[in-house]
């Protein structure tokens, strides 16, 4: 047999991706056989993974992988998920060398090989092993250092997930053109992601929405034909640049039970803080990422700057305010107070009126596109200062406090240690990490620590695209990437520069001038 050209390991051909280098050849190591095979098949990777997934028969059948199958046998076509196939397969037939092998006799299935139907042996399955996984050396498609076997398959096996949750995906509605190269390959489930206008007829479905874009016809006909909805929103780290200014997301969250910021039901993350499982390993984790973030100045649409800000105030304690857009789905579904006007006149009573309060806008009403917009008069009234174009990490650095509506802005204060008194009922009210003044749920009665909090919010519920390779990465990946500045994918450049200049000439118009 001769050296196969590829690994039987690969990066998926995700929507848009550059697909980087994963492996290349090397001599051959040492590898404990049975451990790979072990990995492999709880992983579930290895060939075509993210492959088709054919009706099987529904009783245990002969699956066969020859050009042409015996009769009466299960077809076991190339290009199909060879997990799935297997399943069901009560004895698998291939030919001599045939890779997939490896992988039937990791799934543990009865085996012949060949014309003659000969037994694998335990040296033909090393010897394949070795060639397709001993006999390469793994490359890091994000960072291109050298990784072990055992990374690889993990990695491959974080994939596999990603494409398995989103296989029932049948259609994606209500998502502008301007988001969708980096929300394809986040939903990307093996075929390609249909950006349907209309609800596709027929069979049981799944649909993810943007629900704030969805048409009136598009919502009423989801109203009526009820297939299972998936709400898609932005994640918590999300990019380098605004949404409003149509920067596309490198991170979204994607929910069937609800939305995070809608209080009147669970969310997937609700129910992740209330019974999740948060094991050592994951709690360090989610610690190293949380300093990371911290260290690099990191919020949802930008980085800080490295040196810390004057505290204008003296001595005196100093208060952070951020305002939200106020018909923004997370300040109007439930449990939020109705303005920014109205967060600053409760924050200036609790504070007190010895303490230096900064207000700051909300990017998106700042760039001038959406409501938020607190008079200047009052500004004056109840703030000491208005910080504008300040980022929004250096002043959750600088200040002891925060009041918040149902803001982003409170956690982010959690990660560096600040106290926060929340008005409205956002994903970390309730946990024990707060003072809460809105009307949390009574359902929630978990109390979680920060990392168990961060290893939620930030690992295991959004999904996080690299700029670099355009591939499903890890929370570090992006937060290593935006550290470093690099954002290579930012959309039209034309169609942000447009958007920033419209915001300008509203923001012009709203007296909301920028300091």
């Amino acid at each position: 047999m001769t050296s196969p050209t590829a690994p039987l390991l690969a990066i998926p051909p995700f929507p848009g991706a550059r697909r980087p280098c994963f492996a290349v050849p090397a001599e051959a190591g040492v590898v404990d056989v049975q451990s790979i095979l072990s990995q492999l098949a709880a992983a579930r990777v290895g060939g075509c993974y993210w492959g088709a997934r054919p009706v099987l028969p529904p009783q245990p059948f002969v699956l066969d992988g020859h050009a042409v199958p015996a009769a009466g046998s299960q077809p076991w076509p190339a290009d199909a998920d060879p997990w799935h196939m297997l399943a069901g397969a009560e004895e698998v037939r291939l030919p001599d060398d045939d890779p997939r092998i490896v992988l039937a006799v990791a799934a543990g299935r009865p085996l012949r090989i060949g014309s003659r139907e000969r037994q694998a042996g335990a040296d033909e399955v090393a010897r394949l092993v070795a060639d397709h996984f001993a006999s390469w050396r793994w490359i890091d498609p994000f960072s291109g250092e050298a990784i072990t076997l055992e990374a690889a398959i993990a990695l491959a096996g974080f994939w596999r997930q990603a494409i398995d949750t989103n296989r029932p995906i049948t259609a994606a509605m209500g998502f502008a053109y301007w988001k969708k190269p980096t929300v394809a390959p986040l939903l990307w489930g093996g075929q390609p992601v249909d950006f349907a206008r209309t609800l596709p007829a027929g069979g049981e479905q799944a649909v993810a929405i943007w629900r704030a874009r969805l048409s009136t016809s598009q919502a009423r006909a989801l109203e009526r034909e009820r297939p299972r909805l998936l709400e898609v929103e932005d994640g918590f780290i999300r990019s380098a640049g605004l949404g409003a200014d149509c920067v596309p997301p490198l991170s979204i969250i994607v929910d069937g039970e609800g939305v995070h910021f809608d209080p009147r039901r669970p969310s997937g993350l609700e129910q992740l803080l209330q019974a999740g499982n948060f094991p050592p390993a994951l709690l360090a984790r989610a610690a190293r990422l949380r300093e990371a973030i911290v260290a690099h100045g990191l919020s949802k649409y930008a980085r800080g700057e490295a040196v810390p800000l004057p505290r204008p105030g003296g001595a005196r304690l100093h208060v952070l305010v951020p305002g939200q857009v106020e018909d923004d789905r997370a300040v109007t579904s439930g449990g939020a107070l109705a303005s920014n006007l109205e967060l600053l006149r409760r924050a200036r009573a609790e504070a007190g009126p010895d303490a230096w309060l900064i207000y700051k806008p909300h990017p998106d009403v700042l760039a001038g596109h959406r409501r938020g917009h607190v008079p200047a008069a009052d500004m004056a009234a109840l703030a000491n200062e208005v910080a504008t174009h300040t980022p929004i990490a250096d002043l959750i650095t600088m200040v002891d406090a925060l009041h918040v509506n149902s803001s982003l802005a409170g956690f982010e204060a959690l990660l560096r240690g600040k106290a926060v008194t929340v008005h409205g009922v956002p994903f970390y009210a309730g946990c024990g990490l707060t003072t809460d003044r809105g009307p949390v749920p009574p359902r929630r009665t978990a109390r979680r620590s920060l990392d168990e909090l961060v290893a939620a919010a930030l690992i295991l519920y959004p999904r996080y695209l690299d700029p670099e390779t355009g591939i499903p990465c890890p929370a570090e990946v992006l937060v290593q990437r935006l550290s470093a500045g690099s954002d290579r994918i930012n959309g039209n450049a034309t169609v942000i520069a447009a958007r920033r200049l419209q915001g300008r000439v509203r923001r012009s118009f709203s007296g909301l001038k920028a300091s």
